[in-house]
């Protein structure tokens, strides 16, 4: 484990201060209007060790960018996002678990890992799409 500096504290904070998730480079440009000296480069590198020591869940958005956010469990789970709000939304995906094993299994591999994060309109932004 990387040892706990001021500059990793304070990414932590910040991504916990979020609800959805966030992009390195929005909560750089968040840190540095609360007056933080922090680097861009400072901020992707704690935003990478706290997502590989599982304090931070990571994802592509659809256009390839890297997202960040706190992790509200611990353990392997997958997310509903909406693509206009970013509500996100834990899941349990048992049928996609035992999917992902079978499948790897018929090909011969082992330790099989995967990523499951489904795109969507939450109620809200689908109200609110429907209304115009």
């Amino acid at each position: 484990m990387k040892r706990n500096t001021w500059q990793r504290e304070a990414v932590r904070e910040a991504l916990s201060s979020n609800d959805g998730f966030v992009s390195a480079q929005s909560l750089h440009t968040e840190l540095r209007e609360h007056g933080s000296p922090i680097g861009l480069a400072t901020v992707y590198r704690a935003l990478s060790d706290l997502a590989s020591e599982g304090e931070a869940d990571s994802l592509q958005s659809p256009e390839g960018e890297a997202l960040y956010r706190a992790c509200s469990t611990s353990g392997h789970h997958h997310h509903l996002i909406c693509r206009r709000c970013g509500l996100t939304v834990e899941i349990a995906a048992d049928d996609v678990e035992q999917w992902a094993q079978r499948v790897a299994s018929e090909h011969g591999f082992t330790d099989a890992r995967h990523v499951v994060d489904v795109f969507g309109l939450c109620a809200a932004c689908a109200a609110s799409a429907s209304d115009h």
